[in-house]
């Protein structure tokens, strides 16, 4: 037995010349399979960060638009132009009194002249509507008044009743009812017929 050789350790682990037997220590299998478990758990937990990443960036566009369950604001659609209100030297008024006051529909005929109307008939009111019209003002006119010249007059006068019938014309009768004293101040009229010129807001989209 050589002196070099461990005791205990002899024939084959005999240690000849300038070799040395390899100690080798067991293997241990548990660890083995939980540093692979750990490695499989690490990956999969940096491919998820890195999905929770795009989409954060993203968006979740691609998601979105193939569940179609997106929460995207959708745009308002475009309303139709409206019409601009007509002018008042665009209208013709016929002025009639139907109250037991002489010359009122005279005086009322020059003072919507003044204020830029054109006038028309000035008279006392058909059988119709004499003495029969409690409040301020009848507006009477053909059905396509009423969103253009029944609200161009009505900036005048307060309390009017509007009416239409079965004419083909444009003009429009102003007939005075007994409640009636006079027409609305022209300052607060000029302010009530600027703000139909305003344009409406564009409604916002939604979501």
């Amino acid at each position: 037995m050589s002196m070099l050789t461990p005791p205990g350790m002899g024939g084959k682990y005999r240690i000849t010349g300038d070799k040395y037997p390899r100690m080798r220590r067991p293997r241990n299998r548990r660890r083995i399979v939980l540093a692979a478990v750990a490695a499989v758990a690490a990956l999969g937990l940096a491919g998820w960060g890195t999905v929770q990443l795009i989409d954060a960036f993203t968006g979740g566009g691609a998601k979105t638009s193939a569940s179609g369950g997106g929460t995207r604001c959708k745009p308002a659609p475009s309303p139709s132009a409206a019409p601009p209100p007509p002018l008042p030297r665009q209208i013709t008024v016929n002025v009639y009194n139907a109250t037991p006051r002489a010359g009122l529909a005279k005086s009322t005929a020059d003072e919507l002249k003044k204020r830029g109307f054109k006038i028309g008939k000035v008279a006392n009111a058909p059988a119709a509507y004499d003495k029969k019209v409690p409040g301020t003002a009848v507006l009477l006119g053909a059905t396509t008044a009423q969103n253009g010249a029944f609200r161009v007059l009505g900036t005048q006068v307060q309390g009017f009743q509007a009416k239409t019938d079965t004419r083909r014309t444009a003009d429009v009768d102003f007939i005075i009812g007994t409640a009636f004293k006079a027409l609305d101040a022209k300052a607060s009229a000029d302010v009530a017929l600027a703000a139909l010129s305003q344009p409406k807001p564009a409604p916002s989209g939604t979501c």
